[in-house]
């Protein structure tokens, strides 16, 4: 059983809700209108969803969530990622790549919570339009909202991402996704 917890109400519990899917798929497809459900997702019920890990697991909560929408979801940035201890030395600064990344696996969530599915991974397509406004480095929290703009076949997405750390612009972009057998 997952646990969901529902901030969208001042003073609001943890409630227990039964997944929809299955015990291994999570429980973020909840059955609710398309309206605003602000949920708590932990590393481990994204690990569910995704197959990414270390060192390349760049999402460690989803803190909102509308089905077949969009999806808002945060990284941490530590001193101890790998990445950091050549990019660059004495000033490390999160590579674009993986910020673009790590919008991608918010992304993920939202396709593969998706009706109607196919079994498959979703890879990148294309990636189009992406700018860097500031740099991202050790200590920020990077809030990734990532909202879905088409389907195609339930084969071919395309999505738009925004990063963010404390209210700033850090990157955005346009994310084209295509599931592979």
């Amino acid at each position: 059983m997952s646990i969901l917890t529902d901030v969208n109400t001042p003073g609001a519990a943890p409630s227990h809700r039964e997944p929809p899917i299955s015990e291994e798929a999570g429980a973020l497809n909840s059955g609710h209108s398309q309206t605003a459900t602000q949920v708590i997702l932990p590393i481990e019920e994204i690990h569910k969803l995704l197959p990414h890990r270390y060192p390349f697991s760049l999402v460690d909560r989803i803190i909102e969530y509308v089905p077949g929408e969009r999806a808002v979801g945060i990284k941490n940035v530590t001193f101890n990622e790998p990445h950091f201890q050549g990019h660059f030395p004495g000033r490390p600064i999160m590579p674009g790549v993986l910020i673009v990344e790590a919008m991608a696996q918010v992304g993920g969530v939202v396709l593969t919570q998706m009706a109607d599915v196919q079994e498959g991974l979703f890879m990148f397509a294309g990636i189009d339009k992406v700018r860097f406004r500031r740099p991202v480095v050790p200590g920020d929290q990077l809030v990734m909202t990532v909202e879905l703009l088409w389907v195609k076949k339930r084969r071919f997405g395309k999505m738009q991402g925004r990063a963010e750390v404390d209210g700033q612009l850090a990157a955005e972009g346009e994310l084209m996704f295509s599931l592979v057998d």
